[in-house]
């Protein structure tokens, strides 16, 4: 069976201050990459998937330097459109215990967000595959950009194409005078597997958990069933829905763990503690990496699957840059019990 995936949204220039630094205190930046979807198809390049990136970027050299690197970690990036003037940058500030990190966007005009319905042949990159992810960061660019998405779920749908969603809500990013809540809904309703957290539900589809407290440090998996139930109900399309578990204690402690629901049954992952994280973007895009390559793995068995997922994403959390460097055989030795993190020689 062919397990291509597809994946589909916009990619950024990372630009850090080095260690714990504030903005006002640097006078230099790490440059990475990264972006919700590019940071999902490296995780599958690197579990032996094949996974195609689709986005937009600038034909200059930086806009071929991103391509590059996505390249280098064995994605593929023929069906990479060119145009726009420049590519989007983000600017990150990293937390240390009580202080959390910051995130400035500088991605206005950016490539992606002048792309449109028809730039992108998607009967053609869809002909050979079985999955495409997308995540609700590429429809909060611009009304152009979700209408190119809404085009891609579609003709994923016609085609047979099971289709993926990270709901991915992020305030900062909707500012074309659109709300989340009027554009998500469309999206999700050609969506068979969605992935949220109780903000990205709430936001992006006015559907509450009850008895939740995201801030008090702890977080029960069992209160997300109501909420799961819920959006079966609204999108029937949906089959599966997942929710990462993030309990936050302060910025380099957090607890981590993941539930799913198949219309049934409730699944709920072991609970990690995360005491000395090094980098947690990405973490979500890691996890959903992970669930990706478990549901095309571990076909009958959604435990396995998500517990791969919440493994995945742990290991992320130790890894600097967006991007989730980590092997199939790394995440199965977590999943088994080895957290020793004694040197393999």
């Amino acid at each position: 069976m062919n397990k291509k995936v597809v994946t589909f949204g916009e990619i950024m220039l990372r630009l850090a201050t080095p260690g714990y630094l504030r903005f006002a205190q640097t006078d230099t930046f790490t440059a990475t990459y990264g972006g919700g979807e590019a940071n999902v198809a490296v995780s599958l390049a690197n579990y032996g998937v094949d996974v195609e990136f689709v986005t937009r970027l600038p034909k200059n050299d930086i806009g071929e330097a991103c391509r590059m690197d996505v390249r280098k970690y064995g994605v593929g990036t023929d069906n990479i459109i060119w145009g726009g003037d420049r590519l989007g940058i983000y600017f990150l500030e990293t937390g240390a215990v009580s202080r959390a990190s910051k995130v400035v966007y500088d991605r206005a005009h950016s490539a992606i967000s002048e792309i449109k319905p028809g730039m992108v042949n998607w009967k053609e990159i869809f002909k050979d595959a079985k999955w495409f992810h997308w995540t609700g960061i590429t429809p909060a660019i611009s009304q152009s950009a979700a209408d190119a998405c809404l085009e891609a779920i579609q003709v994923a749908n016609e085609m047979g194409v099971t289709v993926s969603c990270d709901l991915n809500y992020r305030k900062n990013l909707w500012k074309y005078g659109k709300a989340c809540g009027e554009i998500m809904p469309a999206l999700v309703a050609g969506t068979d597997i969605v992935l949220g957290n109780e903000e990205d539900a709430a936001m992006a589809l006015d559907i509450h958990p009850d008895g939740v407290d995201v801030t008090g440090g702890h977080v029960e998996g069992a209160a997300y069933e109501s909420v799961s139930k819920k959006i079966m109900a609204k999108f029937p399309r949906v089959k599966k829905v997942i929710t990462t578990l993030r309990g936050s204690v302060n910025a380099n402690h957090n607890s981590w763990a993941g539930v799913l629901f198949d219309g049934e049954k409730l699944y709920e992952s072991p609970q990690y503690q995360i005491t000395h994280i090094v980098d947690r973007v990405g973490g979500g895009d890691s996890f959903m990496g992970g669930l990706i390559y478990g549901l095309l793995t571990y076909t009958d068995d959604d435990q396995k699957a998500l517990n791969f997922a919440v493994a995945a994403s742990c290991l992320k959390h130790t890894i600097y840059g967006d991007y989730n460097r980590v092997t199939v055989d790394e995440v199965e030795k977590l999943m088994g019990g080895d957290a020793s993190g004694r040197v393999s020689r």
